[in-house]
């Protein structure tokens, strides 16, 4: 269970010894020194590196981002100070190629203030509410038996990739998009790639998640605009129904274009929900009791949905391997954290690998045990807890269809956990540099007791 982090107090020397300067309670930084390279160089570890710079235990630590100051926040006290609306803005913060091709432009990601409240009503009344999460179980459930099925055949998809299929269909059925199951899933696929590439500017990937953002922006677009013109009908409890009537604090509908991007905006973060299976997929093979204990709870229930120890899973899987390490913020005022400032105008960043494992707030934070949310209802509570943001989910940037991850990915560990099926060792590895990551293999499934898919190791 976690447990109440303790303030610290700045003291006058980091761990190498450079002395802060007791008049910013910062520690001095040249101007010519800069964090961004770093972070393209150690990904996921790129925190470590910066949180050496001071006293163990600090909640908040000096930084250079895109050649301005900055401040690395952790725990509670940097959630708290990175969601405070009336000192942080997020428009701009987000890097351009980051922002366009993941989120899209415009998009209630770079907005702030009531305009931001105003729009994420609609996103929290679509995705957030009990009922929409009722509506998508069953889904869940028959796309995750198809699944399996599959594997207990011969199929020799990796986790990933049923994932992308499964929660991709699921998903979409769930926001009343048209189409077949084959179609559903080539666009699922594509939404997959797009947050594959996302964090990867020097690579082709990233031209073809730009690709294909284009082209789902497009086809999103003729949704919208079909739903307004009458040619197809949305069920009101839809989010194609709800970003179709969208409208602005003026009273005007949404660009079909804009509403198109929030379109995805609702569904996409269920198909990213497959980076996180295939690290199920991971730590299954390596804890097999877990495998064991799950697979009798789905047997007891005859149900994949909603099992509390696939619940508690699922948890512990989204605080270890969390989808971003950090997340961008403007201070719009002098911002103090445990003794630290940043300037009005500097950048606040908010460690999230680095407060969902913070020592401070987390009881043996560096061991994976799911057992620390079991009976756990309230996770919202947690204030460490922030793979999908913090603060209100309806007033702050805590991501309303966090509800709907969590079902999905359970479900998905409870699929994984079928004594039928077998997950193999090899090609769990994961590089931490490369922004989102996943295990290399994606986790391959094959029908327990079967030999297909064993290969060379020099050919794997």
């Amino acid at each position: 269970m976690p447990t109440t982090p303790e303030s610290t107090t700045a003291a006058p020397q980091t761990r190498a010894g450079r002395a802060a300067d007791p008049t910013l309670g910062v520690v001095s930084r040249p101007a010519w020194r800069d964090d961004s390279a770093s972070l393209l160089a150690r990904g996921y570890r790129f925190g470590e590196g910066i949180w050496r710079r001071v006293p163990r235990g600090a909640r908040s630590a000096p930084m250079r981002l895109l050649f301005s100051d900055a401040l690395l926040v952790r725990g509670a006290e940097g959630v708290a100070a990175f969601y405070d609306d009336a000192r942080v803005a997020r428009h701009g913060a987000m890097p351009p190629f980051i922002q366009e091709t993941l989120f899209g432009h415009d998009s209630v990601h770079s907005l702030d203030g009531d305009e931001h409240r105003h729009r994420k009503a609609t996103f929290v009344s679509a995705l957030y509410e009990d009922e929409q999460v009722a509506r998508l179980r069953p889904h869940l459930e028959r796309e995750w038996r198809h699944e399996a099925d599959e594997w207990i055949a011969g199929g020799t998809r990796s986790a990933y990739d049923a994932a992308v299929g499964a929660l991709g269909r699921a998903i979409m059925r769930w926001a009343g998009l048209p189409g077949t199951g084959e179609a559903k899933t080539r666009w699922a696929r594509r939404q997959a790639q797009i947050v594959d590439g996302f964090g990867v500017p020097y690579s082709p990937e990233y031209l073809l998640a730009a690709l294909n953002r284009r082209w789902s922006d497009r086809h999103a677009e003729r949704l919208i605009r079909a739903v307004r013109a009458g040619s197809l009908d949305a069920h009101p409890a839809t989010a194609l129904a709800a970003w179709a009537g969208h409208r602005d604090r003026a009273g005007e509908l949404l660009p079909a274009r804009l509403a198109g991007v929030e379109l995805q905006n609702s569904f996409r973060p269920m198909i990213a929900v497959a980076r996180f299976t295939a690290f199920a997929a991971k730590r299954l093979q390596e804890h097999p009791d877990w495998r064991e204990r799950i697979a009798a709870e789905v047997a007891e229930r005859g149900s994949l949905v909603d099992g509390p120890l696939a619940t508690a899973f699922a948890q512990e899987i989204r605080r270890t391997s969390p989808f971003v390490p950090m997340l961008p913020a403007f201070a719009t005022q002098d911002i103090e954290v445990d003794g630290r400032t940043v300037r009005a105008g500097g950048r606040i960043v908010l460690d999230i690998l680095g407060t969902d494992t913070d020592e401070g707030s987390w009881e043996r934070a560096d061991i994976f045990d799911p057992e620390r949310f079991v009976g756990v209802d309230d996770y919202e509570e947690i204030t460490a807890f922030v793979p999908h943001g913090g603060a209100d989910v309806a007033t702050g940037h805590r991501c309303p269809g966090e509800k709907l991850a969590i079902a999905g990915l359970a479900a998905s560990i409870s699929a994984l956990s079928d004594p039928r099926l077998a997950i193999l060792p090899a090609g769990l590895e994961v590089n931490e540099r490369r922004m989102p990551t996943k295990p290399r293999s994606g986790g391959r499934v094959r029908p327990a007791g079967s030999t297909t898919g064993a290969r060379c190791p020099f050919h794997r």
